[in-house]
């Protein structure tokens, strides 16, 4: 799963979740700018309660606490740098999933990706980096 999106055929990643690294990076963008901490101060990879879950449920419940503390998401703009699997196919859908999840319309989020062309974790074929900035009043 990245961006809510499965990725049929392609090995998902490791987490006490289910690995969403595009919805976990938005979700600590979107905590960040609310000066609400990280995802895990929300929810700790101890608390059986939120083993399993889909990146974009807590996406969506990250987006909630952002409003709940008086703050609006306006905007993100992801890049994800991976060897694989290929974004590109799947970016808008995946700028759908994300925008649904925090509210707002599809055009107000970027999704981008990069290949690190052999370097370092992502660039092995066994991670994912996804950066995320968010804008919120």
């Amino acid at each position: 799963m990245l961006g809510g999106v499965l990725f049929d055929g392609e090995d998902g990643l490791a987490g006490h979740s289910d690995g969403d690294a595009i919805c976990h990076a938005v979700a600590d963008a979107l905590l960040g700018a609310a000066g609400l901490g990280d995802v895990g101060e929300h929810f700790p990879d101890d608390d059986p309660s939120v083993e399993g879950i889909a990146g974009v449920e807590l996406l969506g419940q990250v987006a909630a606490k952002v409003r709940g503390s008086g703050r609006t998401p306006l905007s993100t703009d992801v890049t994800v740098i991976a060897s694989q699997p290929a974004i590109a196919p799947f970016r808008n859908e995946i700028r759908e999933r994300l925008a649904s999840a925090i509210g707002v319309a599809t055009e107000r989020v970027s999704v981008k990706a990069t290949r690190p062309e052999g370097l370092g974790l992502s660039g092995d074929g066994v991670g994912c980096l996804a950066i995320a900035v968010v804008d919120a009043t």
